[in-house]
This record gives structure tokens, sequence and C-alpha cells, in this order.
């Protein structure tokens, strides 16, 4: 009996460890997401550069490319992500992988015009041995207006 109950209480602790790691993980990748927003709008590529992985691809409205060439755009102006207004946000974690979705207003300049575009972006993170690395980021323009 008296092993039967430590053994229950040794399940539910290593139960309750499990979920927190999740959550610290998934807070991490939150955190890191609004960060990368932060530094896209001061347009810090030597932050960005760090964070993106050398293969990354990121999806646009205009095209896909890689890492190279976004680092380029952001640091030249040609898309200057001024805004962005977070409206939902989900993580799911895939051993090494985790898999943001949000939900956003982006308030851009593109080609010299001020835009503003609903968009559902995809980002995806994979945790190398120097942390949690970009690999992909995609934008999709949602049809109707984010209801704030």
């Amino acid at each position: 009996m008296k092993a039967t109950i430590i053994s229950l209480f040794i399940i539910i602790f290593a139960t309750q460890v499990s979920f927190a790691q999740t959550s610290d993980a998934e807070k991490e990748i939150i955190d890191l997401s609004k960060q990368k927003w932060e530094w896209m709008a001061d347009k810090n590529v030597d932050a960005l550069s760090k964070l993106f992985h050398a293969k990354a691809e990121f999806v646009h409205m205009g095209g896909a490319w890689g890492t190279e060439r976004e680092l380029q755009i952001i640091g030249s102006g040609g898309i200057w992500y001024k805004k962005v207004d977070i409206h939902e946000v989900s993580v799911n974690i895939i051993d090494n992988t985790a898999i943001l979705l949000n939900r956003i207003d982006l308030l851009a300049v593109v080609g010299g015009n001020e835009v503003t575009n609903p968009f559902m972006v995809t980002e995806v993170y994979i945790k190398q041995a120097e942390g949690w690395k970009l690999g992909a980021l995609s934008f999709t323009r949602l049809m109707t207006p984010s209801a704030h």
C-alpha cells in the first residue's frame, strides 16, 4: 500500500513537471516571437541574423525567399514591419520544433507605401544547441479584417 501511494505521488509529480516544462517552452517561444516583431520594426538585422536559421524560408504576399534576402529587405527598408497588433497566439511543440500561429494586423511600409493587412502568420522554430532558431515565417492574408 505504501509503495502504491509513493508511486502515485511520483507519477502525479512527474506529470506536473512535464506540463510546467511545456508551458515554459511555449512561453519562451511566444516571448521570442514578440521580440522578433520588435527587432523587425526596429530593422535590427544584427539580432535577427542570430535568430534566423541560415536555411530559413520566408513567404510573403509578393513571393518567397531565404534568410539572406529577408535580412537585406528588412535592413534596406524594402519592407518595414512598422507595427504589429497581435490578436491571437497559439503554440504547438513537437519534439524540437515549435509551430507558432499569430493572428495579427500588420502596419507596414512596402515600396514606400504604408499598408495595413490582417494576417495569420506561421512561425516555425527549431530547438538547437544554441537555442531556438526561426526556420520559417509565412504570411497568409486573411479575407476579413480582425475584430478587435
